[in-house]
Order: structure tokens, then C-alpha cells, then sequence
């Protein structure tokens, strides 16, 4: 049986390692596998960052890959967390009855969805912000090369 409080967790904790994916579908779901790619890449451009500099055009791009994944899978545990207890045992334990255990929300659920909240939507601006902030000063300069 899938617990929703344990799903919710490994999504908003495990998210961009697909561990949630794995929990409820098994090890041979795709997405759960292709997860950690925009997770490394967003890392490798926070590697980059420190090795180049903030002025490094493909660490910009890469970064807000990580902060979009994990934003993602803060969503998908609000979601998982938010779910009615007939629908989460109707989608994830079909053989048990609409009001068993595991798809019933407790106060563990809540906390994650109410951290998923929080972590998710901050890292989600703050993506959205460093990726806009790196795209203007890249037009700023670039405007400046022309100028001259």
C-alpha cells in the first residue's frame, strides 16, 4: 500500500531524484529515470558559477533547471498531499477500500505540504528572478558592444 504522507515527503525531499516517482510507479518509470538530468545540469551551472564567474552564459541557463525541478516537485507534493483520501486509494492502492489508511491526511502531511509551499514557491521566484536578471544584463551589454 502507498502511503500519501510518504509520498508527499519523498517528493518534496527526493523530488529531483525521482524518488517519489519510484515509490509509487516503480523503478522502471521513465520519469522517475529522467528526473536527475535537469537536477545535475542545474548543479554543474552552480559549478560553473564558481569556476567562471556569475558572467558565464551557460551557467544562467543551467541553474534555473534545478530551481524549475525542484519547484516542480514541491507542486507535486502539495498535490500528493492535497489529494482526497478516495482518489489516493482509488489511483495508487486499488485493491484496498476508498477510506483505507494510507491515503488518509495527517498532520506529517500537512507539514509537507505546507514546507512544499514555502521551499517551492521561494525557489521558483528566485529562478524566475535570477534567470530574468541574467537575460537584461546580457541584452545591456550586448547593447553596449553595439554602441561602441
Amino acid at each position: 500500500m502507498k502511503n500519501k504522507t510518504t509520498a508527499a515527503w519523498l517528493s518534496f525531499l527526493g523530488g529531483p531524484l525521482g524518488l517519489h516517482r519510484f515509490y509509487l510507479r516503480g523503478m522502471g518509470d521513465l520519469l522517475g529515470w529522467l528526473l536527475p538530468i535537469p537536477t545535475a545540469l542545474g548543479i554543474y551551472g552552480i559549478e560553473r558559477v564558481r569556476m567562471y564567474g556569475v558572467d558565464d552564459g551557460l551557467s544562467w541557463a543551467l541553474i534555473p533547471l534545478l530551481g524549475f525541478t525542484i519547484a516542480g516537485c514541491a507542486l507535486t507534493a502539495i498535490v500528493y498531499g492535497l489529494m482526497a483520501p478516495e482518489k489516493w486509494n482509488a489511483r495508487f492502492n486499488t485493491s484496498a477500500p476508498e477510506d483505507a489508511a494510507p491515503g488518509q491526511t495527517n498532520w506529517f502531511t500537512i507539514g509537507a505540504v505546507v514546507l512544499s509551499l514555502f521551499f517551492g514557491s521561494t525557489i521558483l521566484m528566485a529562478s524566475i528572478v535570477f534567470s530574468f536578471q541574467r537575460y537584461f544584463e546580457h541584452q545591456i551589454e550586448e547593447g553596449r558592444k553595439i554602441s561602441q
